[in-house]
């Protein structure tokens, strides 16, 4: 695996680590950032993230090797439609958003016969914190990276993605963007909106200062993830509304059959509930670490 460009689109916490890991692997010889604010590459730059900031769109991508969509997936429209004019030769797209099924639609309006450069991916790892100062080479080592191929892309192009994430010591797997959207409004996009409700219901309490002078570490474990971006996770809702919702809805059928259990007053069946859970988040605790 070696890259003479890649080019990153959004440098923050996402694509200047994979900058980061790439440089350490020493597979890839020039990194070029695109973003939203001069001080952002500025920054960028200085940390030793990127080797230099894009002076225009046209000079980003010539000659690219692959071009990283690492901003917010709303975004992602935009950045395609800017790209499109200097797509040539061999440039390949990825992107690194929490959402497939909006991607893969964008690619295909932004993109029209060029689409096939397009191979959507989802890192999966991050961290509450963001921006280009919290990026680190060792981000994705172990974590699972999910590329949805797409039947226009050359098997060539969907390997030299897969082996870029493999260096960086990613393990990657592969669906289609209808089961990533399901499976992430799962146990992802639904964690991080519970998260963000428990804060919000607590911060709209009268007492509550009393309640977050006293929480304890179940509760900065369940909201470590309410301090994520919040653009990021405000696009990520809207892109993946259908999903999300169906599992909102189950979410509070179970939370709804757990009040009724609560409100007979019904310990055996809460403890056969809470027997059952625990055990299957022992299991998947396990799993983790082999």
């Amino acid at each position: 695996m070696s890259l003479n460009k890649l080019v990153i689109c959004g440098v923050g916490l996402i694509g200047g680590s994979l900058a980061r890991a790439l440089k350490a692997a020493g597979v890839v010889k020039e990194v070029v950032g695109v973003g939203r604010t001069e001080a952002s590459l500025a920054r960028a730059c200085e940390l030793g993230v990127i080797d230099r900031a894009a002076s225009s769109m046209a000079d980003a991508v010539a000659g690219a090797d692959i071009v990283l969509l690492a901003a917010p997936v709303a975004q992602t429209p935009a950045l395609l439609a800017a790209i499109r004019p200097y797509l040539a030769g061999h440039t390949i797209v990825t992107d690194a958003g929490s959402t497939k099924t909006d991607a893969v639609a964008a690619a295909h309006s932004a993109l029209g016969d060029d689409a096939w450069r397009f191979v959507p991916g989802h890192p999966i790892a991050g961290a509450e914190l963001s921006g280009v100062d919290a990026a680190k080479a060792d981000l994705y080592r172990d974590r699972r990276v999910v590329l949805c191929p797409q039947s226009g892309n050359r098997s060539d192009d969907v390997a030299r993605v897969r082996a870029m994430w493999e260096a960086t010591g990613a393990r990657v797997s592969e669906m289609t963007e209808t089961q990533h959207d399901r499976v992430f409004a799962s146990v992802s996009h639904l964690p991080h909106v519970l998260s963000y409700a428990l804060i919000a219901q607590i911060l709209d309490a009268p007492d509550a200062a009393l309640k977050f002078g006293f929480a304890g570490g179940g509760f900065r474990d369940f909201t470590r993830i309410a301090a994520s971006n919040p653009e990021m996770w405000r696009d990520i809702c809207v892109a993946n509304r259908d999903a999300l919702l169906a599992e909102l809805d189950g979410y509070l059928a179970t939370l709804g059959a757990l009040r009724q259990l609560i409100d007979a007053g019904d310990g055996a069946g809460l403890e056969a509930v809470f027997a059952r859970t625990s055990q299957a988040r022992t299991d998947w605790a396990k799993q983790q670490e082999k």
